[in-house]
Formats: structure tokens, C-alpha cells, sequence
């Protein structure tokens, strides 16, 4: 289970924990509050260990100790839960590096990961359950560089899932709504990373969109990150799910006014999706450069 410093990996190795299941929790750092909390409020069964998946040899330390642990035995499930974001701007305004950056962690990392494991999952006939993202499905406005990864990310999971069928693996894709999760919806995390996007911006791209403009965004988000969820117990029922169920579903979509947003994908036209998303999560002003004063 990767990703376990917080949130929907921490809440998912409790519960499946308390469920009796030996677990190996991934965390990036071990003396991190999440993973002392893991420790004190977990039995001896659960093992933490150290993994940045942005480094291949932090990933094969971690298959060579779950190898050594599981080879009588196969490993039953796989849960990527580790995700990467820190940037809410335009993909013209937002840096290479950045999308470079989630693409490390919320994808390769993940494949990395999965391929390391597929020969202990294939020995048990195991699961693969992977926690995605509607933003991989939609082009949520200002969330390009993480909606790039997790699209990638999930058609990757989707095409393990027919070509690991005969091995009898069942593989499914989480696509939570806006949950309450680590730095996610800390104001101080975003107004930081705001302020270093401002300043590594070129002249030119903050002429044409405006300092206010970038300011807006980031306070729209802000506001956003006001509904999220905090009962985080829908996504862990979900991974829970597809890890135990004779017949996990394909997809999971736990939380709030997905259904919606996925029939507004699915069946309207562009225009009116696009409308649907600018109104739920972040509408921008104009940029500097086109507006009537200029």
C-alpha cells in the first residue's frame, strides 16, 4: 500500500489492519506524524517502510522486502495509493518540470511499482487497486500537469486489467471525489507554491495573464477546498472492495456529485462540460491582455 503518510493510505492500512491482513505500508518518511500515528495505533502485522517513488532504488528495496516476505505465500493485493500535486494554473503557466514532476510520482513511480510486483500477485491470482482521478477523466481548468499523470495512470491500470485476466487478476480504478487529505487542503501549501509559480514565470506569460490573474485562481481553489470531505471512509470501503469482493467493480466513484459530472461528461456537449466544470471547481478570470482596459 503506497502513499501511507496520510490520508486515504493511512485511513485504508488502519482499517485493513484492524481487518487482520498483513500489511506493508509505504511512506516517504518514517518519522513523519502519519507514520508514527500508523505505529502507535497499529498491530506489530504492519510493516512501514520507507519508499520515494520518484527513486528506483527506494522501489526495489521495498520489492526485495516484500519478496523475501511473501514468496511461500504470493502477495494477495497492491494498493497504489501515492499521488503528486502541487501546482493550480493554466497548463501554459504552469512549468515542464511540474508536469515532468507528477508524471514521476503519479505514474511511472505506480508502473514501477506494479511491474515489480506482478510476478508475487500473479502467483497468489491477486488484486491491483489504484487510486486515480476524475482529472484524468476531464480537463478540470488549472489542472493540467496532475490530470496528464492520472489520465496516463489510468488507461495503464485498464490495460493491465484485460491483459492480466487469464492470470486470474482482478484489477480496479478508484476515482474519488474532493476529500480532505494531507497538504491538499492546506492554504499555507498553496500560497507558497503560488508565490514560487510567480516568480520562475517569463516576463512575458505574467504580462500577458496578469499577477492578479494567477492570484485568482489560487483563491478560487482555496474557497473549493472548503467542500471537501473529511470522512474519508467511502474511498476505504471502495479500495477495501475491490481488494475482497468475489467480483470488484471496475471503477469505484465514492464521493459527492460525481454521478453528475460523469452523465455531463459522457452525454452533453463540450461547451456545456466545460461550463459544468468552470462553475464546480475554478472559473478564471480574464487574462491581463485581453481584457478592455488593454
Amino acid at each position: 500500500l503506497s502513499g501511507c503518510d496520510s490520508g486515504f493510505g493511512q485511513a485504508t492500512a488502519r482499517h485493513l489492519d484492524i481487518m487482520g491482513f498483513r500489511v506493508f505500508a509505504s511512506v516517504l518518511d518514517l518519522q513523519s506524524p502519519g507514520a508514527q500515528e500508523l505505529r502507535r495505533s497499529c498491530s506489530p502485522r504492519l510493516t512501514l517502510l520507507q519508499m520515494d517513488l520518484t527513486k528506483t532504488e527506494d522501489i526495489q528495496r521495498v520489492l526485495q522486502h516484500i519478496q523475501a516476505h511473501t514468496n511461500s505465500t504470493g502477495l494477495w493485493g497492491l494498493v497504489n495509493n501515492a499521488g503528486f500535486n502541487d501546482t493550480i494554473a493554466d497548463a501554459e503557466l504552469s512549468p515542464l518540470g511540474k508536469f515532468r514532476a507528477c508524471m514521476e510520482v503519479n505514474f511511472f513511480g505506480s508502473l514501477e511499482l506494479t511491474k515489480g510486483l506482478l510476478p508475487l500477485l500473479r502467483s497468489a491470482s491477486g488484486r491491483i487497486v489504484t487510486v486515480s482521478s476524475p482529472a484524468g477523466d476531464m480537463p478540470f481548468p488549472c489542472l493540467a500537469a496532475y490530470g496528464a499523470s492520472k489520465a496516463a495512470l489510468s488507461l495503464v491500470m485498464d490495460t493491465f486489467r484485460s491483459e492480466l485476466q487469464p492470470w486470474g487478476i482482478k484489477v480496479s480504478l478508484i476515482l474519488p471525489g474532493y476529500y480532505k487529505t494531507g497538504t491538499t487542503c492546506d492554504p499555507a501549501f498553496w500560497n507558497l507554491h503560488k508565490q514560487q509559480l510567480l516568480a520562475s514565470l517569463p516576463q512575458e506569460l505574467l504580462q500577458a495573464y496578469g499577477e492578479d490573474y494567477v492570484e485568482e485562481i489560487n483563491q478560487q481553489f482555496i474557497q473549493f477546498m472548503k467542500v471537501a470531505v473529511e470522512d474519508l471512509s467511502a474511498v476505504v470501503n471502495s479500495i477495501t472492495d475491490g481488494l475482497l469482493a468475489a467480483n470488484p467493480a471496475v471503477r469505484y466513484y465514492p464521493g459527492q456529485g460525481l454521478g453528475i459530472m460523469y452523465f455531463i461528461h459522457r452525454y452533453l456537449p463540450y461547451f456545456v462540460r466545460d461550463l459544468f466544470l468552470k462553475g464546480f471547481f475554478i472559473n478564471p478570470k480574464l487574462p491581463r491582455a485581453l481584457r478592455r482596459e488593454h
